[in-house]
């Protein structure tokens, strides 16, 4: 085993792509062709049926959507490899992101955020700071700060979707009928090239509601194939002589040391451990803690998650989507996951991992299934990983072009446009995007590369400004303005400042920079004008350091009752954190089939979701809020 990963056969790529897999991957790309077609009077009939769906969408179809759009093909590929390597102590990795953030989401900022009715998060901004200087280079910093993190996406999904169809559609295969030859390295480009072409398409015809109907399509193809794929796996395993793997690969709980050593087994993997830079995990767990809390009192990003909160039809609906998502998306994601982390760990002599003469670990998802999944199943399987990368990418794509549309077009060129108009640019933005996107995938190098430069560098920079907006009253658009650029320009310079240094380790000086920029930004300018704050915060409702504003609200309106459920949200976070990650670990371990564990991470499940129900979902607000 051991000399079989550090040298894996080097066998020719074979298609197993029959007939009937190929007319199942025909038939989905045909429906969401139809879709995108049927919807396109519909999202051209005003800007806001095209960015939100009207509002008139319910929220378990936009849960469905938005899990359907975390359920992406460079995400998997990168969980599979992730597991494959850390066992189950990558269940903990993904809170670089942070994943728990659905759960602050879930418990009160998606109520905050809907309670505000706009259109996009830079609209949000005068809301919140109005219409003075301040508030305009707000608008203007959050504008550039979401289309450098709708492009960071969109190149994280080109890069993935073309290494996992180089798998199933070789280059000797396809270069005999074209007039180019291309360098190895550039096949999965290519590709990426070729399906991104298609995702524009009926994204940008049908908007939001084609996204979502189309995104519902996507996760019941992939619920069935996740389903399938576990069982095939446990199967396998049932029929081995047991996982190949180091005894801390089955526990989730680490020490003080290394997370895993795989010395004994395949010591080529901790050649891989050593790149990712979590080899110290008790350190690289504390540092994801500190950035996964700042990073979801924040609130959402300005990417397809925030708009789909702001399509929501209530501030109820938005927190039962933000909810659903964990529901819907871990357990099935991960018994899929688990399943071809099993297949691979026990047939690992069989995958063909070589890219350029390099292992590639990116490469396992896609060998598993070439290997592994029968015919008919692997059809149905590519539907929906291909549909996996056109909902996140079509999703990410809406989101962007929401921002390029309302926030500069419409605010700054043309106030007065047309629908055609507004039809129009709304096409133009989304081909300058992707362009721009695949340029940023032919120099990014791989999933890990974009998605470590992602959380660590764009999402660390947003924190402060992003923490301070919601909680602090005499915050400002000049504190905002200032804290976002002394984040933004640590967060595109430190990867060349500090070369070699992982991403996540510079977050604490990222941070620090960004408050110094929000405290002398806000300090040596005015408050915002007094009633755009009343507004907001009687709209809005937070908590947080309130008090003046508070005082003034209640004196005008003695009827007005404060938000006084800061506790009550803390606890239900803590619990909902624990509630989500027994969703993660359950499916795995029903893969791996260890009764002991599947028992105790039910039992928590269960014991958390009833404490929920009786915190959370009691205390939503009302139906008729709107």
């Amino acid at each position: 085993m051991v000399a079989a990963f550090i040298e894996p056969p080097k066998t020719s790529f074979v298609m197993n792509l029959s007939i009937l897999d190929i007319s199942i991957i025909l038939t989905y790309l045909m429906s969401t062709i139809f879709i995108g077609v049927y919807l396109k009077k519909r999202a051209e009939r005003s800007k806001r049926d095209y960015m939100l769906g009207g509002n008139s969408l319910p929220w378990y179809m936009l849960g469905l959507s938005n899990a359907s759009g975390m359920f992406d093909i460079s995400g998997t590929m990168w969980l599979v490899t992730l597991l494959f390597v850390y066992g189950l102590k990558s269940a903990w990795i993904p809170w670089l992101w942070p994943v728990f953030n659905q759960i602050f989401l879930m418990v009160f900022l998606s109520i905050w955020l809907r309670r505000s009715n706009v259109s996009t998060g830079a609209e949000w901004i005068n809301t919140r700071f109005g219409n003075e200087r301040g508030a305009e280079l707000s608008h203007t910093v959050i504008v550039v700060f979401a289309i450098l993190l709708g492009l960071g996406y969109l190149a994280y999904g080109f890069i993935g979707i073309g290494k996992f169809v180089e798998i199933f559609l070789p280059w000797e295969t396809v270069s005999p009928y074209l007039f180019f030859d291309l360098p190895p390295q550039y096949v999965p480009h290519f590709y990426g090239v070729i399906l991104s072409c298609f995702a524009i398409f009926y994204s940008l015809l049908g908007g939001m509601m084609s996204i979502v109907w189309a995104d519902v399509i996507q996760f019941f193809l992939m619920a069935v194939s996740a389903i399938i794929v576990g069982v095939i796996a446990m199967t396998a395993l049932n029929q081995s002589a047991g996982l190949p793997v180091p005894d801390a690969w089955l526990t989730p709980f680490f020490g003080a040391g290394p997370a895993i050593d795989w010395s004994e087994v395949m010591p080529k993997v901790n050649e891989r451990i050593a790149s990712d830079n979590f080899g110290l995990f008790q350190i690289f767990f504390m540092m994801v803690i500190f950035k996964g809390v700042l990073v979801s009192l924040a609130g959402p990003a300005p990417t397809y998650d925030m708009q789909k909160i702001l399509s929501a039809r209530s501030p109820r609906e938005a927190a039962l989507m933000s909810g659903s998502v964990s529901v819907i998306l871990m357990p099935l994601r991960y018994f899929m996951i688990a399943g071809f982390a099993v297949l691979a760990v026990l047939n690992f002599d069989k995958l063909d991992l070589m890219v350029a003469g390099e292992i590639d670990f990116e490469q396992i998802l896609p060998s598993a299934i070439n290997e592994f999944v029968p015919t008919g199943v692997l059809g149905l399987l590519l539907a929906g990983l291909l549909a996996a990368f056109v909902s996140t990418f079509a999703g990410t794509l809406n989101a962007t072009q929401a921002y390029l549309v309302n926030d500069v077009y419409l605010k700054h060129v043309n106030p007065e446009a047309s629908n055609t108009s507004i039809t129009r640019m709304n096409w133009v933005a989304g081909i300058v995007m992707v362009l721009i996107s695949m340029v940023m995938g032919f120099f990014a190098g791989d999933v890990n590369n974009v998605v470590q430069w992602i959380v660590s560098g764009l999402y660390g920079s947003y924190v402060a400004a992003n923490v301070l907006k919601w909680y602090w009253w005499r915050f400002n658009g000049n504190g905002f303005f200032w804290g976002m650029v002394f984040g933004l320009v640590p967060a595109l310079t430190f990867r060349y400042i500090f070369e070699g240094v992982f991403d996540l380790y510079t977050f604490p000086l990222m941070l620090v920079l960004s408050i110094i920029g929000c405290v002398i930004g806000t300090l040596s300018s005015a408050p915002v004008e007094e009633d755009t704050l009343k507004r907001f915060y009687k709209r809005v409702r937070p908590w947080g350091f309130w008090g003046p504003i508070k005082e003034k609200v209640i004196s005008e309106d003695p009827s007005f009752e404060p938000n006084t459920g800061f506790r009550r949200d803390m606890f239900n976070v803590l619990v909902g954190v624990i509630w989500q990650t027994s969703l993660v670990i359950l499916p795995i371990y029903i893969v791996l089939q260890k009764p002991m564990a599947i028992t105790l991470c039910a039992t928590i499940a269960i014991i958390t979701s009833l404490i929920l129900k009786f915190s959370w979902y009691d205390n939503l607000p009302s139906v008729r809020e709107v």
